[in-house]
């Protein structure tokens, strides 16, 4: 399998910005990048091995399917961290652009584009994701045999931790209705129900479909690149970094996330615990109050 991953990237600390990407301190985001691409090239790259302890030697592991990965990275300017990574340049591509640092992901959809015809998967990171499961792919390949090319199922973004109130949490939760109205109707065919490894998981359409990412099949990207809106840089989904991640495809296909109950099914880290640390502040906790209510026995 043929996998194509493009990753907007952007750093510049002069600016003061809510953003990781204008912190004053550059090794978060170095940590950040670092984490998402060893990620990949762990789940899907060529070079992994297995140590037989007895004979004292490696064998080839993880050839089924042979997955051949290339990531590309999109900056724009001076205005980044990639010689400062502690990886091997030679695990990625750069790509770069002039374009605005906030428009970065569309001159990433634009190198999915010039590739057509030569991937099996056309994939799109924030630079601060990080991919832990290798049977990601398989789990889409598997709801789009079951629900058709033009349903799509995002991750559910995370953070981890083990400082806060809660370990771990999911950080795109509902939005309100109205803000994606124009853009897709949550009731034309609303859940999924499908059954894996004998267990059932259910989806739902997602009133945030945002996730930081997209992974597209061949039939997928190649149906949304034909669009005629495809890469008119439209802003009008809450701001240019998450319409560049989510608009154009939300536009495109049905949108699908597993449910809370099977949050896990499919998703992906977000680097950090910006989004940890507002619970208890910002974000009130409500599930511990309705867990210490629950009836004993």
């Amino acid at each position: 399998m043929k996998i194509l991953v493009t990753l907007p990237h952007f750093y510049n600390s002069q600016i003061e910005s809510k953003h990781g990407s204008q912190g004053k301190d550059p090794r978060p985001r170095i940590m950040a990048l670092s984490m998402a691409l060893m990620a990949l090239q762990g789940l899907y790259g060529e070079s992994q091995c297995m140590i037989n302890i007895g004979k004292c030697t490696t064998l080839p592991v993880n050839q089924a399917p042979e997955n051949q990965l290339d990531i590309i990275i999109c900056t724009t300017g001076n205005y980044h961290l990639l010689a400062h990574l502690p990886i091997p340049a030679s695990l990625y591509s750069h790509h770069p652009t002039d374009a605005e640092p906030i428009m970065l992901g569309f001159e990433c959809q634009a190198v999915l584009r010039d590739q057509l015809g030569n991937y099996d998967y056309y994939c799109y990171l924030e630079d601060d994701l990080i991919a832990h499961d290798p049977w990601l792919l398989t789990k889409l390949g598997w709801f789009n045999s079951h629900a058709g090319f033009r349903c799509l199922l995002q991750p559910n973004r995370y953070e981890v931790s083990p400082q806060g109130i809660v370990v771990k949490a999911y950080v795109d939760g509902d939005l309100y209705p109205h803000l994606t109205a124009n853009f897709q109707n949550v009731q034309d065919q609303p859940q999924f129900v499908g059954k894996v490894m004998d267990q059932p998981v259910k989806f739902q359409r997602a009133l945030n479909p945002h996730s930081g990412c997209y992974f597209l099949n061949a039939e997928q990207m190649e149906y949304w690149a034909n669009q005629s809106y495809f890469l008119d840089r439209d802003c009008s989904f809450i701001g240019p970094l998450e319409s560049a991640a989510t608009l154009g495809i939300m536009k495109t296909f049905k949108i699908y996330k597993p449910v809370a109950e099977y949050a896990n099914f499919l998703e992906i880290q977000h680097f950090g615990s910006s989004f940890l640390n507002l619970i208890g502040k910002q974000v009130k906790v409500n599930h511990l109050a309705n867990k210490s209510s629950e009836p004993e026995g």
